[in-house]
Protein backbone atom coordinates (compact mmCIF):
# COMPACT_ATOMS: atom_id res chain seq x y z
CA UNK A 1 0.00 0.00 0.00
CA UNK A 2 1.26 3.49 -0.87
CA UNK A 3 0.15 6.57 1.06
CA UNK A 4 0.67 10.26 0.30
CA UNK A 5 0.92 12.62 3.28
CA UNK A 6 0.65 16.37 2.64
CA UNK A 7 1.30 18.36 5.82
CA UNK A 8 3.28 21.60 6.34
CA UNK A 9 4.02 20.99 10.03
CA UNK A 10 7.35 19.19 9.61
CA UNK A 11 7.44 17.44 13.04
CA UNK A 12 3.86 16.21 12.58
CA UNK A 13 4.61 15.13 9.01
CA UNK A 14 7.61 13.13 10.22
CA UNK A 15 5.57 11.51 12.99
CA UNK A 16 2.74 10.48 10.64
CA UNK A 17 5.24 9.18 8.10
CA UNK A 18 6.91 7.04 10.76
CA UNK A 19 3.57 5.67 11.97
CA UNK A 20 2.59 4.45 8.50
CA UNK A 21 6.09 3.20 7.68
CA UNK A 22 6.06 1.08 10.83
CA UNK A 23 2.82 -0.46 9.57
CA UNK A 24 4.64 -1.43 6.32
CA UNK A 25 3.04 1.24 4.13
CA UNK A 26 5.13 2.91 1.42
CA UNK A 27 4.97 6.65 2.08
CA UNK A 28 5.43 9.77 -0.07
CA UNK A 29 5.36 13.20 1.57
CA UNK A 30 5.01 16.87 0.70
CA UNK A 31 5.09 20.02 2.84
CA UNK A 32 3.71 22.46 0.24
CA UNK A 33 0.27 22.34 -1.36
CA UNK A 34 1.64 22.71 -4.89
CA UNK A 35 4.02 19.76 -4.40
CA UNK A 36 1.23 17.70 -2.84
CA UNK A 37 -1.06 18.35 -5.78
CA UNK A 38 1.66 17.35 -8.24
CA UNK A 39 2.19 14.03 -6.44
CA UNK A 40 -1.54 13.39 -5.97
CA UNK A 41 -2.20 13.91 -9.68
CA UNK A 42 -0.03 10.89 -10.48
CA UNK A 43 -2.92 8.70 -9.29
CA UNK A 44 -0.57 6.07 -7.85
CA UNK A 45 -1.54 6.20 -4.17
CA UNK A 46 -4.08 4.13 -2.26
CA UNK A 47 -4.81 6.85 0.30
CA UNK A 48 -4.06 10.56 0.70
CA UNK A 49 -3.72 12.10 4.18
CA UNK A 50 -4.14 15.81 3.55
CA UNK A 51 -3.90 18.90 5.75
CA UNK A 52 -6.44 21.61 4.88
CA UNK A 53 -4.29 24.64 5.73
CA UNK A 54 -1.25 24.46 3.43
CA UNK A 55 1.12 26.99 1.87
CA UNK A 56 0.37 27.37 -1.83
CA UNK A 57 -2.59 25.27 -2.96
CA UNK A 58 -4.97 24.59 -0.07
CA UNK A 59 -6.11 21.13 0.92
CA UNK A 60 -9.70 21.83 -0.13
CA UNK A 61 -8.54 23.04 -3.54
CA UNK A 62 -6.46 19.87 -3.96
CA UNK A 63 -9.50 17.73 -3.16
CA UNK A 64 -11.71 19.61 -5.60
CA UNK A 65 -9.08 19.45 -8.35
CA UNK A 66 -8.57 15.70 -7.97
CA UNK A 67 -12.28 14.94 -7.99
CA UNK A 68 -12.83 17.08 -11.10
CA UNK A 69 -10.13 15.06 -12.82
CA UNK A 70 -11.89 11.83 -11.87
CA UNK A 71 -9.22 10.74 -9.38
CA UNK A 72 -11.14 8.84 -6.71
CA UNK A 73 -8.33 7.92 -4.30
CA UNK A 74 -9.68 8.03 -0.71
CA UNK A 75 -8.77 11.28 1.06
CA UNK A 76 -8.50 11.76 4.83
CA UNK A 77 -8.42 15.46 5.75
CA UNK A 78 -6.47 16.75 8.74
CA UNK A 79 -7.29 20.10 10.32
CA UNK A 80 -7.02 22.07 13.53
CA UNK A 81 -10.53 23.42 12.97
CA UNK A 82 -13.40 21.62 14.63
CA UNK A 83 -16.49 23.50 13.49
CA UNK A 84 -19.37 21.71 11.80
CA UNK A 85 -19.11 24.17 8.91
CA UNK A 86 -15.46 23.28 8.26
CA UNK A 87 -16.20 19.55 8.37
CA UNK A 88 -19.09 19.97 5.94
CA UNK A 89 -16.94 22.04 3.54
CA UNK A 90 -14.27 19.34 3.51
CA UNK A 91 -16.68 16.49 2.90
CA UNK A 92 -18.64 18.46 0.28
CA UNK A 93 -15.38 19.14 -1.55
CA UNK A 94 -15.02 15.40 -2.03
CA UNK A 95 -13.01 14.19 0.96
CA UNK A 96 -13.91 10.81 2.42
CA UNK A 97 -13.21 11.42 6.10
CA UNK A 98 -12.08 14.10 8.52
CA UNK A 99 -9.72 14.00 11.51
CA UNK A 100 -9.24 16.93 13.91
CA UNK A 101 -5.82 17.72 15.40
CA UNK A 102 -4.55 16.68 17.83
CA UNK A 103 -5.47 13.05 17.21
CA UNK A 104 -4.47 9.65 18.57
CA UNK A 105 -2.24 7.47 16.41
CA UNK A 106 -4.61 4.54 16.87
CA UNK A 107 -7.51 6.59 15.49
CA UNK A 108 -5.47 7.75 12.49
CA UNK A 109 -4.58 4.17 11.59
CA UNK A 110 -8.14 2.96 12.19
CA UNK A 111 -9.60 5.61 9.90
CA UNK A 112 -6.99 4.83 7.24
CA UNK A 113 -7.82 1.11 7.37
CA UNK A 114 -11.53 1.89 7.20
CA UNK A 115 -11.07 3.99 4.04
CA UNK A 116 -8.96 1.28 2.42
CA UNK A 117 -11.59 -1.35 3.25
CA UNK A 118 -14.30 0.91 1.85
CA UNK A 119 -12.31 1.18 -1.36
CA UNK A 120 -12.16 -2.60 -1.45
CA UNK A 121 -8.39 -2.59 -1.21
CA UNK A 122 -8.14 -4.79 1.87
CA UNK A 123 -10.29 -7.20 3.83
CA UNK A 124 -10.34 -7.28 7.65
CA UNK A 125 -7.33 -9.66 7.63
CA UNK A 126 -5.30 -7.27 5.49
CA UNK A 127 -5.42 -9.49 2.40
CA UNK A 128 -6.25 -8.19 -1.07
CA UNK A 129 -7.98 -10.61 -3.40
CA UNK A 130 -9.61 -10.95 -6.80
CA UNK A 131 -11.23 -14.30 -7.43
CA UNK A 132 -8.69 -17.01 -6.55
CA UNK A 133 -5.78 -14.55 -6.75
CA UNK A 134 -4.67 -12.75 -3.60
CA UNK A 135 -1.75 -11.17 -1.81
CA UNK A 136 -0.88 -11.35 1.88
CA UNK A 137 0.97 -8.20 2.99
CA UNK A 138 2.42 -9.81 6.10
CA UNK A 139 4.06 -12.50 3.94
CA UNK A 140 4.83 -10.14 1.02
CA UNK A 141 3.73 -12.80 -1.43
CA UNK A 142 0.91 -13.62 -3.84
CA UNK A 143 -1.28 -16.71 -3.84
CA UNK A 144 -3.56 -18.61 -6.21
CA UNK A 145 -5.89 -20.95 -4.35
CA UNK A 146 -3.54 -20.66 -1.35
CA UNK A 147 -0.52 -21.73 -3.41
CA UNK A 148 2.36 -19.27 -3.06
CA UNK A 149 3.67 -17.53 -6.17
CA UNK A 150 7.09 -16.84 -4.55
CA UNK A 151 7.28 -13.28 -5.79
CA UNK A 152 10.29 -10.98 -5.66
CA UNK A 153 9.88 -7.60 -3.93
CA UNK A 154 9.18 -5.74 -7.19
CA UNK A 155 6.84 -8.47 -8.48
CA UNK A 156 4.91 -8.25 -5.22
CA UNK A 157 4.55 -4.45 -5.45
CA UNK A 158 3.43 -4.78 -9.07
CA UNK A 159 0.77 -7.38 -8.26
CA UNK A 160 -0.39 -5.34 -5.27
CA UNK A 161 -0.92 -2.28 -7.46
CA UNK A 162 -2.78 -4.29 -10.08
CA UNK A 163 -5.02 -5.91 -7.46
CA UNK A 164 -5.87 -2.69 -5.66
CA UNK A 165 -6.80 -1.12 -9.01
CA UNK A 166 -8.36 -4.20 -10.57
CA UNK A 167 -10.50 -3.66 -13.67
CA UNK A 168 -8.93 -0.23 -14.16
CA UNK A 169 -6.52 0.64 -16.98
CA UNK A 170 -3.10 1.58 -15.62
CA UNK A 171 -0.53 3.32 -17.79
CA UNK A 172 3.10 2.25 -17.87
CA UNK A 173 3.99 5.61 -16.34
CA UNK A 174 1.62 5.10 -13.41
CA UNK A 175 2.96 1.60 -12.78
CA UNK A 176 6.55 2.79 -13.05
CA UNK A 177 6.05 5.67 -10.60
CA UNK A 178 4.20 3.44 -8.15
CA UNK A 179 6.55 0.44 -8.17
CA UNK A 180 9.93 2.01 -8.91
CA UNK A 181 9.41 5.52 -7.57
CA UNK A 182 10.15 8.92 -9.01
CA UNK A 183 13.93 9.00 -8.63
CA UNK A 184 15.41 5.88 -10.20
CA UNK A 185 17.96 5.37 -12.94
CA UNK A 186 15.85 3.30 -15.32
CA UNK A 187 12.84 3.85 -17.60
CA UNK A 188 9.32 2.57 -18.19
CA UNK A 189 10.53 -0.35 -20.33
CA UNK A 190 11.26 -2.16 -17.06
CA UNK A 191 7.47 -2.35 -16.51
CA UNK A 192 7.04 -4.72 -19.48
CA UNK A 193 9.92 -6.86 -18.23
CA UNK A 194 8.32 -7.33 -14.83
CA UNK A 195 4.86 -7.86 -16.26
CA UNK A 196 6.43 -10.72 -18.21
CA UNK A 197 7.95 -12.14 -15.02
CA UNK A 198 4.63 -11.86 -13.20
CA UNK A 199 2.65 -13.44 -16.04
CA UNK A 200 5.09 -16.35 -16.11
CA UNK A 201 4.51 -17.07 -12.42
CA UNK A 202 0.75 -16.74 -12.82
CA UNK A 203 0.84 -19.02 -15.88
CA UNK A 204 2.03 -21.87 -13.68
CA UNK A 205 -1.38 -21.63 -11.99
CA UNK A 206 -3.41 -20.89 -15.12
CA UNK A 207 -3.97 -17.24 -14.24
CA UNK A 208 -1.72 -15.30 -16.63
CA UNK A 209 -4.82 -14.27 -18.63
CA UNK A 210 -5.81 -11.97 -15.75
CA UNK A 211 -3.19 -9.42 -16.79
CA UNK A 212 -4.58 -7.91 -19.97
CA UNK A 213 -2.48 -5.66 -22.22
CA UNK A 214 -4.06 -2.40 -23.33
CA UNK A 215 -2.12 -1.69 -26.50
CA UNK A 216 -0.27 1.60 -26.53
CA UNK A 217 -1.34 2.43 -22.96
CA UNK A 218 -0.47 -0.17 -20.35
CA UNK A 219 -2.45 -3.00 -18.81
CA UNK A 220 -5.18 -3.97 -16.39
CA UNK A 221 -6.05 -6.86 -14.09
CA UNK A 222 -9.38 -8.25 -15.23
CA UNK A 223 -11.05 -11.62 -15.27
CA UNK A 224 -13.17 -12.93 -18.13
CA UNK A 225 -16.42 -11.05 -18.60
Amino acid sequence: MRILIVEDDRPLLGAIEQVFAEESYAVDTAEHGDDGLLLAEQGIHDLIVLDIMLPGTSGLTIVQHLRKRGIVIPILLLTARDSVEDRVRGLDAGADDYLVKPFAVAELLARARALLRRKGAVNPDGEISYGTLSIRPKLRDGFVDNQALKLTAKEYKLLEYLLVNREQILTREQIFDRVWGFDVETNTSVVDVYLHYLRKKLAAHGCDHLIQTVRGVGCMLKGPS
